[in-house]
């Protein structure tokens, strides 16, 4: 749940803010909104679908797609 809202959801908004138009990020975060609550109400299928080595891996998976974005967040306002 802190994913969903949380401090990393306030950040990647002020984040998108400042580059992009404000309707555009509302429509992001209502696309975004609709996406969460589908996965959410279907997870139990999709968990029961993947399998526990397929949930293994799709976590692992995300955690490196996390990870490249952190790195850019990182390398885009570090003056390196």
């Amino acid at each position: 749940f802190p994913v969903i809202a949380g401090a990393g959801t306030m950040t990647t908004i002020i984040s998108l803010r400042a580059e992009y138009q404000q309707f555009n990020v509302l429509f992001g975060i209502a696309l975004n909104l609709i996406l969460v609550y589908v996965v959410l109400k279907a997870s139990h299928q999709i968990e029961k679908f993947l399998g526990e080595a397929g949930a293994d891996v799709l976590r692992k998976v995300f955690g490196v797609v996390l990870l490249a974005i952190a790195i850019k967040l990182f390398k885009a306002n570090l003056p390196i």
